[in-house]
């Protein structure tokens, strides 16, 4: 049995990725890989050595 076992859960593992491959094809991803949050905007990249060269003089 557990040979059985073992087939048919591979068999639900290959539906569930065949599934979530064609929904894929219709919607696309839906959910991104990062948020805006997590990656700095192109323009708005600023380093460490930047905000203590614009730190105002009463957070010295």
């Amino acid at each position: 049995m557990s040979g059985e076992r073992a087939r048919s859960e591979a068999e639900r593992a290959a539906a569930q990725r065949a599934r979530k491959r064609r929904l894929a094809e219709i919607f696309g991803d839906v959910l991104p890989e990062t948020t805006s949050d997590d990656r700095p905007e192109p323009d708005q990249a600023r380093g460490e050595r930047w905000y203590r060269e614009n730190r105002p003089p009463h957070h010295g």
